[in-house]
């Protein structure tokens, strides 16, 4: 061994000096290991499994018959005009607007000194075309495009120093430290920033080797926090008012937006995985203007406004091998988030290649030797291939990024280092080198540590939440109907879900699971939320008014149809919603492998109980009186029963909820509610007759005050019969035991 240790030394330094390069990475080294993510990209690119996002594209044939850009912002204000009316989810940006329109009314009566003074005064009296455009945007749901200044050096009077956070909570340490730090940002001037619902910023920064393969997701301005622009139409197409950013002592892991988790990079950013450029995601903007685009095309889609005229120079190069319009680059980044396809370079990456260099370095130092130099050739080639297709592997299935080069060629030194040692050794020694050859360490083991879920963290924490759930009556009836039809049902859950999705987001709450028919929300988390009770009731009154109007369109549809054997059944879809309050655990759940944002506990459970209750008492919304005690002072409620659900011991209770505050102050229904009252109380004290009699003037009331409750009233008096028969004993609580669920 003493004759060979040499070798071995040789072998040592040279791993050192190899992880001492790769903790240094120079650019040499970052390119070549981005080049090689590139490489799998294009050898398995992405699949449009979706396509949400739609691109409104300035291009050629659109500059052509409308003219050179910029266009009027009037122009402008019409695309924004007909996008909202086609439906458009929300309207993105990838253009700022810093300047004036030069092709205003006051600016062509300025420039131009032939004019007559009647008709300067007529083209100053007209609205600036900045203000159309500004209205335009007032009346839509358009996030505006800001993009960064890179060094004070580039501040010009466009820029701002003077910024605001927006509305955010951080979920670990504070990020900032992480985050790139810029001087300002290039704003859209101010009567358009103030009309527009959000701002992004749309800065894509590309490699040392001039290709965009990295898009930031926050963006820190001046100590100041701002969204890219595709989070932040996210935000608002989720009506989100604020977003998270999760971190930890390594630095950010991932921004939350609604219910959206981003994962990302340490410094906040996301790694798209590329497809193809598709002529599917581009709409042209002079198509939009002239009405022949078909009015689906648009609907419910996330609209991106940007250009892939030529001319324009908007071309990034990408991983894809050839150049790609900037805002397709921002709506493939939504397409990723949306489909959970995002590349993943995780923070334990380089802890991977590191100990691969190490591990297979070392044992190659201690084992190689033993080898002959065909042999230690061949195990070297065996590593590598092992290691590259583990690295594949991982990127194909797990969307991993593993770097496939440094640690091959790192391997391949040393192996080529101790192979010519020991080519040198002698013929028996190689053959027992061989005959222990079999008994090394697995090269899968790389990709044993790369498929590692670490990094992911499971956990919550307690919070007062009000929590909804709401349930279709009669929804199996509904399904029977459309046996021979499921695309249908798939359509209409679609438009029934939204109708409710709309009002719960309106009213701030987190939509926490679809179940079917069924709606699981709540309030007050992951963002504080004080008015938790009453904006449930309110999203509650909603989701009632939006079904209700959804079924009045799908009853105008059924009568269009002029063929009557064409018209199907006509069905009216019924809810009942059940809201409860109470101490909840509220957060990341789930498994090891895939977890939810969500909320558990026993208030929970009973809001679930109430709102089974809602048919048998024929009320549509059941609160808990935790959550009626919040809003019975603002709100039209009255209590229905003391009742004890199943599965639960302590009884509850409950109210019905009939309107907001301007019922309450409906002097009819304060007459129902002193009745009510006063029906309950003669019940309670099992004084029949009088209960009964109050019960009257409750139907009597009721159709007065125009709030149905003829099954409430109707079970009561059914109660009444039965206890006269059997009265309940003296000892009764006056609590009602429920049977179902």
């Amino acid at each position: 061994m003493k004759k060979f240790g040499f070798g071995r030394l040789v072998a040592l330094i040279a791993l050192i000096g190899l992880v001492a390069l790769r903790i240094i990475d120079p650019t040499l080294m970052k390119v070549s290991r981005a080049q090689s993510f590139d490489a799998y990209q294009r050898l398995k690119p992405r699949v449009i499994q979706t396509q949400p996002v739609a691109i409104l594209d300035i291009n050629e044939d659109s500059i052509r018959k409308i003219g050179q850009w910029p266009w009027p912002r009037t122009k402008l204000a019409e695309l924004v005009d007909k996008l909202t009316a086609a439906g458009a989810v929300v309207v993105g940006f990838d253009i700022v607007f810093a300047e004036p329109d030069r092709l205003s009314p006051d600016k062509v009566a300025s420039d131009n000194q032939a004019l007559t003074s009647e008709i300067k005064q007529a083209l100053t009296s007209l609205p600036s075309n900045d203000r159309v455009f500004a209205n335009a945007i007032k009346k839509s749901r358009i996030v505006l495009g800001q993009t960064s200044v890179r060094s004070h050096g580039d501040i010009d009077q466009n820029s701002t120093n003077e910024l605001e956070d927006m509305p955010h909570a951080f979920l670990g340490p504070d990020p900032r430290p992480f985050l790139p730090n810029y001087p300002a940002i290039v704003e859209n001037l101010p009567m358009l920033e103030e009309s527009a619902i959000g701002r992004g910023v749309f800065t894509v920064i590309p490699d040392e080797d001039g290709v965009f393969r990295h898009v930031p997701m926050l963006f820190q301005i001046d100590g100041k926090l701002r969204l890219s622009l595709s989070a932040e139409l996210l935000r608002v197409a989720t009506g989100s008012r604020a977003f998270a950013v999760r971190s930890d002592e390594a630095g950010v892991n991932a921004i939350k937006v609604g219910r959206l988790l981003i994962a990302t990079d340490r410094t906040a950013t996301v790694w798209p995985y590329f497809s193809p450029t598709s002529a599917s995601r581009f709409v042209s903007a002079i198509d939009v203007l002239e009405g022949k685009v078909d009015p689906n095309r648009l609907r419910g889609h996330l609209i991106l406004v940007g250009t892939s005229a030529i001319g324009l120079e908007d071309f990034r190069a990408t991983p894809m091998g050839s150049l790609m319009a900037g805002v397709e680059i921002h709506a493939q980044v939504i397409e990723n988030i949306l489909s959970n396809q995002m590349l993943v370079r995780p923070n334990y990456a380089i802890a991977v290649e590191l100990l691969t260099i190490l591990v297979v370095g070392l044992l190659a130092i201690a084992f190689v030797p033993l080898l002959n130099a065909t042999w230690a050739f061949v195990f070297a080639a065996m590593v590598v291939l092992s290691y590259v297709g583990g690295s594949y592997y991982a990127f194909a299935n797990f969307r991993l990024l593993i770097d496939p080069v440094f640690p091959s060629v790192t391997v391949v030194v040393i192996f080529i280092i101790l192979a010519t040692f020991n080519y040198l050794r002698e013929e028996r020694r190689r053959r027992e080198i061989r005959s222990a050859f079999g008994q090394y360490v697995s090269p899968d083991l790389v990709s044993e540590l790369a498929e590692s879920p670490d990094g992911l963290s499971l956990g919550g924490e307690t919070r007062e939440l009000s929590i909804l759930f709401s349930d279709v009556r009669g929804f199996t009836a509904i399904s029977e109907n459309f046996k021979e039809n499921p695309q249908g049902l798939t359509e209409l859950m679609n438009e029934f879900l939204t109708a409710l999705s709309n009002a719960i987001l309106k009213h701030n709450g987190t939509i926490d699971k679809f179940m079917g028919d069924a709606v699981m929300a709540f309030w007050n988390a992951p963002v504080p939320h004080e008015q938790r009770a009453r904006s449930s009731c309110l999203a509650a009154l909603e989701m009632l008014h939006n079904v209700g109007e959804l079924n009045k369109q799908k009853e105008r549809e059924w009568e269009a149809i002029e063929d009557q054997n064409e018209r199907g059944i006509l069905h009216h879809i019924n809810i009942g919603i059940g809201i409860n309050s109470g101490d909840c655990v509220v957060g990341n759940m789930g498994s090891e492998l895939r977890f939810d944002y969500t909320c558990l506990g026993d208030p929970v459970n009973l809001a679930s109980r109430l709102e089974g209750q809602s048919k048998p008492y024929g009320v549509l919304i059941i609160l808990g009186q935790n959550t009626a005690a919040y809003v019975q002072d603002e709100m039209a409620t009255l209590e229905i029963d003391r009742l004890r659900v199943k599965g639960k011991l302590e009884p509850e209770t409950v109210h019905g909820l009939f309107g907001d505050a301007d019922q309450l102050a409906n002097t009819e229904f304060q007459e129902l509610k002193r009745l009510n009252n006063s029906m309950l109380n003669a019940y309670r004290e099992q004084d029949w007759e009088t209960a009964s009699a109050l019960i009257e003037l409750m139907t009597e009331q009721s159709e007065i005050a125009d709030i149905d409750l003829e099954t409430y009233l109707f079970m009561y008096d059914t109660r009444i019969i039965e206890f006269r028969e059997n009265p309940p004993g003296r000892d009764w609580d006056g609590v009602y035991v429920a049977t179902s669920k």
